[in-house]
């Protein structure tokens, strides 16, 4: 499917086409993506899952399943879930290590659990017995509410992956600790998951130290040699993206802003991840005290790392992945899946026997 992307994108850049067309074909292309991550509908129609919110899809396979309204420290209200226990080690009296995961870009909660429960990292942590958590960025389906912006607003939509790693990350890893009362997590991130992670266990030692291992899939923290389609479409046309595509991407299911898509398509010539940039040297000085937008540095951030990536990945292109590696601190394990494109860790037929069970491993080794 993302081969069918790139092919696309390239026959659409040599057609004689307009400026408005190359909007529609973008919104097309993220429209599809949208369906991808999270209903998985073009391929699950005949099931009855796609009708259903994710605390339906969790109890509809037989595992419990609890959701909670968290506000983050500017006005976000997020929605978490949680599956506290498996369908075998069910003894909900039993305080269980910890589990948070954090999805991509486009995705949700649900991608953790949209496979069969034998291939769904949700469901597998939990029969493992552990104590799951799946986090919904702002801005997705689940986490579309604020105290007092109303999600039509232009303030709402205003942020991009720098507010979920300043405000939503913390905001739900805190309340997990609170309600646990566990003093650290493990934490999985995919893709734009992993991206926020950096920047969060970076710039907030405090809540870095509540982390025993960061286990990063497909990680994105420079987009200079990807060859995403969606990337480049969006930096090729990120000034005539401006004029609809908030209201269409805000509309769709597990959507973002505008904001982050041009976030995005700002590092698509860096080699590491910076800050949103506001478009002037006074805005950026309103928000970093600072000219020019700051960098992210993934050496100041002291957590055990283990990392996968595949080698047909054109987000997580491999080169940039090879950069990544060089600068994580505390790196103790690395696996490239050479076939592995972007999604197959999510939804590769094989993906517990090269991915998910190296997870439940070094977790148990790590105790």
């Amino acid at each position: 499917m993302i081969d069918y992307f790139e092919d696309t994108y390239v026959k659409h850049l040599k057609s004689p086409r307009t400026e408005r067309s190359h909007v529609s074909f973008l919104f097309g292309v993220m429209s599809l993506v949208f369906l991808l991550g999270t209903t998985q509908a073009v391929f699950r129609s005949g099931n009855p899952e796609v009708n259903m919110n994710i605390s339906q899809i969790i109890s509809y396979w037989g595992y419990p399943d609890e959701v909670y309204d968290i506000v983050t420290e500017d006005g976000y209200v997020l929605g978490l879930y949680r599956i506290p226990y498996g369908k075998t080690n069910n003894d909900n009296s039993t305080q269980r290590l910890v589990v948070y995961l954090q999805h991509g870009l486009f995705t949700s909660a649900s991608s953790w659990i949209s496979n069969l429960p034998n291939n769904s990292l949700g469901f597998i942590l939990a029969d493992a017995g552990y104590d799951v958590w799946m986090g919904n960025s702002r801005g997705t389906t689940w986490s579309r509410k604020h105290t007092y912006l109303n999600t039509n607003s232009k303030e709402f939509w205003a942020f991009s992956f720098d507010e979920m790693a300043k405000y939503d990350l913390p905001a739900s890893i805190n309340f997990i600790m609170r309600h646990t009362g566990q003093e650290g997590i493990f934490y999985v991130g995919h893709s734009q998951g992993t991206s926020i992670a950096f920047i969060t266990f970076s710039t907030i030692p405090k809540i870095a130290g509540r982390i025993k291992v960061f286990f990063a899939l497909a990680p994105v923290f420079s987009i200079k040699n990807s060859n995403s389609p969606l990337i480049k479409m969006a930096y090729r046309w990120r000034s005539l993206i401006k004029s609809r595509m908030d209201v269409y991407m805000s509309q769709n299911p597990a959507g973002t802003s505008i904001q982050n898509m041009v976030h995005w398509s700002q590092l698509f010539n860096s080699s590491h991840l910076r800050a949103f940039d506001w478009g002037s040297p006074a805005l950026n000085l309103v928000h970093f005290n600072q000219a020019t937008p700051p960098f992210y540095n993934v050496t100041d951030m002291n957590v055990s790392t283990a990392t996968w990536n595949g080698g047909n990945d054109l987000v997580a292109d491999p080169e940039d992945v090879e950069n990544l590696l060089s600068e994580i601190t505390h790196h103790i394990y690395h696996k490239t899946i050479s076939y592995y494109n972007h999604i197959d860790f999510l939804f590769g037929l094989d993906v517990y026997q090269q991915v998910y069970h190296e997870i439940v491993d070094i977790i148990r080794g790590s105790l």
